[in-house]
């Protein structure tokens, strides 16, 4: 059977300090720090940062704050949760995730992903409508680089490569997971690029996944290689009680994703879908039996074997991270290891 993992997923979005008031964002990123080391004494395995440029997150350059956290932890994996390919440079890229892999001794995982928001774009000079093309191109870019020999590729996208080295070589491989969101067309990319596979699962039944880890099974067979892991990213709290994870959480979660929601033409965000989605859906807040439950329910369903628990969910105190992650590490993943091994 695949080795179960399970890691933690953060955005650095900006928390609500002691005092009442929103932290600074250099504040936020000292805490994300932390955040790292507990997961780390605690024997979780993975610890994903993601990318964003906008006021209500804090990171806008993961592999910096990752290259910290690998001098002050020892053995949890260090990832992207992602790093937005289509508006960077898979160059650099390799070069940054090259260093973190020296100063973490082989710890360096890079998720690549187009991302679920647009401010990269005309902040680097890229066009929305290469969304698609950027991400292809340079996708296949950072295969070939992570091979570590002399690339030769050319695209429409950037310059073109001939016989070229990039350093810093590494002692042990990086490793490369593609995040999906629900396009069949990137689950066929990730089989064909012969790379694993996170699915980002952020409302309704989880079992609603499992036709696109078919799908990604099905590739990789009839392109005649061996079948790789599937990974999950979803949204969680975790509490003493189901009670006070709704309690605490909703003002959060309605203050981040109402925003977001306003921004992008949704409806107002509702306390009673809210409430669906904690007790149906994706949303994995609860207490550590429930969501020990609901983890269980999606690994089996979809098929996979890893379990990313985004942890930061609107403005929450940093106390209330460090809570969720304990909760996750002595109770939530025991009872799932349980329970699938």
């Amino acid at each position: 059977m695949t080795q179960l993992l399970f890691g933690l997923d953060t955005f650095g979005g900006i928390t609500q300090s002691k005092d009442g008031n929103l932290s600074t964002a250099a504040q936020v990123i000292r805490d994300v720090v932390a955040e790292a080391v507990l997961a780390d004494e605690l024997g979780i395995d993975a610890f994903n940062i993601g990318e964003h440029h906008r006021e209500d997150f804090a990171v806008s350059a993961p592999d910096s704050i990752l290259a910290g956290i690998a001098t002050v932890t020892e053995r949890i994996r260090l990832g992207s949760g992602v790093t937005v390919l289509s508006s960077d440079d898979p160059v650099r890229v390799y070069q940054r995730f090259a260093t973190i892999q020296a100063l973490s001794n082989g710890r360096a995982e890079i998720t690549a992903g187009r991302g679920s928001f647009i401010e990269s774009f005309p902040l680097f000079g890229y066009q929305l409508a290469d969304y698609a093309q950027l991400f292809e191109e340079k996708l296949e870019l950072l295969v070939k680089l992570l091979r570590e020999q002399p690339v030769t590729w050319s695209g429409s996208m950037r310059s073109s490569l001939t016989d070229q080295h990039v350093y810093p070589k590494t002692e042990t491989p990086i490793g490369l997971r593609v995040g999906v969101g629900g396009s069949p067309e990137s689950v066929i990319r990730a089989a064909r690029l012969n790379i694993p596979l996170a699915l980002a699962i952020i409302g309704g039944d989880p079992a609603r996944f499992a036709a696109f880890s078919k799908l990604y099974r099905d590739s990789l067979a009839k392109l005649g290689q061996p079948e790789l892991p599937i990974s999950i990213h979803s949204p969680g709290f975790i509490t003493d009680t189901d009670e006070e994870a709704i309690e605490l959480g909703w003002p959060a979660y309605r203050e981040s994703f109402g925003k977001i929601g306003r921004e992008r033409g949704w409806g107002e965000t509702s306390i009673d879908h809210f409430v669906q989605e904690v007790r149906y859906g994706s949303m994995y807040f609860g207490s550590p039996e429930t969501v020990a439950g609901k983890i269980i329910h999606a690994l089996s369903s979809v098929g996979a074997s890893r379990f990313d628990l985004k942890y930061d969910n609107g403005p929450q105190p940093h106390a209330r991270h460090l809570k969720t992650i304990e909760l996750y590490a002595t109770e939530v993943i025991p009872r799932v290891r349980k329970a699938l091994d």
